[in-house]
């Protein structure tokens, strides 16, 4: 029984010790979904970085370019996380029922980053709303990140 516990606790020290491991990586090692992505999306942008960070039980990638612009994607290459610093999220990456949703009720404002999950969106807009949709777009939450 003893050495079953010593080989359970040094099978959960070496996951440890091998989680939240990030590790730059080149844009040709990007699952192909991400790097379509990007060609689509970002054709004239300029990466800086692209890196996968391994985690306990699950990996991720992510790309930074030299304008300070950022995406994350999970393991199968989907985007998680568009974040534009100086510009605005690509129309195209947005589901219709957000995009449409911003241009009623925030004509003025821009997109500026655009979170999802397995629960929900999260929209960061460019006069300080963020705002969380549901999976069926539905708004859920409103903050004005202003403070």
């Amino acid at each position: 029984m003893k050495k079953l516990i010593l080989l359970l606790v040094c099978v959960l020290s070496i996951q440890v010790t091998m989680a939240d491991n990030d590790k730059p990586i080149s844009f040709a090692q990007l699952p192909q979904t991400a790097q379509k992505f990007v060609k689509q999306h970002f054709p004239k942008a300029k990466i800086a970085l692209t890196k996968m960070e391994t985690e306990l039980f699950d990996k991720s990638y992510d790309v930074v370019f030299t304008n300070g612009d950022k995406l994350e994607f999970n393991k199968k290459g989907e985007w998680t996380e568009v974040n534009c610093k100086f510009s605005s999220v690509p129309v195209k990456v947005l589901p219709a029922q957000i995009k449409k949703y911003v241009e009623e009720n925030y004509p003025e404002a821009k997109v500026l980053s655009i979170e999802r999950d397995n629960y929900d969106y999260e929209v960061k807009l460019s006069n300080f709303w963020e705002i969380k949709f549901d999976l069926n777009f539905n708004v859920i939450d409103l903050d004005n990140d202003r403070d």
